[in-house]
């Protein structure tokens, strides 16, 4: 088990929600607070940031090293300054987002793409730190952001497992205790046939970390299914509205999906239960109306049992339905009323 900010997260636990604010806020202060409101009110658990500037995460530069793919379905042909420069969270709306979260009891954390993002959020005393999926081949971050002690969240989207050893290897040795590795397919929005959401006990074998995903699917069926699989944390991007547009939009919940999420992913998890077969407690009460042999007619001493005069009903009390072979043809030792339950002294 982890704990961010006092909050104890592991299978023992119900799924952590994190609402992934990332551009949703379409360059509006006042949209980007209207979501952390609508995240705390949809009951999720954590509001994530991405912190960088255009400037941090690439150059302002053009040429196809520089464009997303004309194929893409969401950004194709987009320059990835003016993309990050749409899309990135202004430092100075951290702290009042910051604010606005711990308002709520809501935590607060983000993704440094750079030391001085890192820097940034330490002021702001980010209570856990993310590693984007494109990020995890950057171990000097991890290691930076593995030595502030603060638990750590690394997506694995497009790594190999010698990449995800790697990165684990990494914030371990800078001195990271607690950490959780997210199963991610990094592509926008994703299929929910690329999830490989097998994988996920796989991912905890090899790390060692509790687990999760960082779903980009449409809906919440992924995530949820992920729950069976161990998932312990779940991320999804968060919107006010995906009519209203911006770079994640598309692959973003809505608020009743987001409570929606909250409510199912901590039913599913409560429907693990433990790996036993047998009555359960509550089907103390149903045990009782199990099929079994009853007189289903008044008979008399000497009888011979028919399938007229006894027959397999509900409730529980007599002979199993499979002895009809065996007493059909013997004869009753005694009077016997409707209702009775037929057991071995009576014939």
């Amino acid at each position: 088990m982890i704990s961010i900010g006092g909050r104890t997260i592991g299978a023992e636990r119900p799924p952590f929600v994190i609402a992934e604010m990332s551009g949703n806020h379409n360059g509006s202060l006042e949209r980007a607070l209207a979501i952390v409101d609508a995240a705390a009110a949809g009951g999720a658990h954590a509001l994530k940031l991405q912190t960088y500037r255009p400037d941090t995460i690439t150059i302002d530069a053009d040429g196809p090293a520089f464009r997303v793919g004309d194929g893409h379905e969401l950004w194709g042909g987009a320059n990835l300054y003016r993309l990050f420069e749409r899309a990135h969270t202004p430092w100075e709306w951290h702290e009042p987002i910051f604010d606005r979260a711990r308002e709520h009891g809501l935590l607060a954390f983000s993704a440094p793409f750079d030391p001085t993002a890192v820097e940034l959020l330490e002021k702001l005393d980010a209570p856990a730190y993310k590693i984007a999926s494109s990020e995890i081949v950057d171990l000097p971050l991890i290691r930076l952001a593995a030595s502030t002690g603060k638990p750590l969240i690394i997506s694995t989207g497009m790594a190999t497992a010698g990449e995800i050893e790697a990165a684990v290897t990494a914030a371990r040795q800078a001195g990271c205790t607690q950490l959780a590795v997210l199963s991610c397919t990094a592509s926008y929005p994703a299929s929910p046939a690329e999830s490989n959401l097998r994988s996920l006990p796989l991912l905890a074998a090899l790390t060692g970390a509790e687990v999760g995903v960082s779903d980009h699917t449409p809906g919440i069926g992924a995530a949820l299914a992920a729950v069976a699989l161990g998932a312990c944390l779940i991320e999804k991007h968060v919107t006010l509205s995906r009519a209203d547009g911006g770079v994640d939009a598309a692959f973003s919940l809505e608020p009743p999906e987001l409570a929606a999420l909250v409510e199912e992913s901590e039913r599913a998890w409560q429907s693990l239960g433990s790996p036993v077969l047998g009555p359960r407690e509550s089907e103390r009460e149903g045990l009782r109306f199990r099929r079994s042999l009853y007189v289903v007619r008044d008979v008399r001493a000497g009888e011979a049992v028919t399938r007229d005069n006894v027959r397999s009903i509900r409730p529980a009390g007599g002979l199993l339905p499979d002895a009809i072979d065996e007493v059909v043809g013997r004869r009753f030792t005694r009077d016997a009323m409707l209702g009775t339950p037929l057991t071995w002294d009576l014939i």
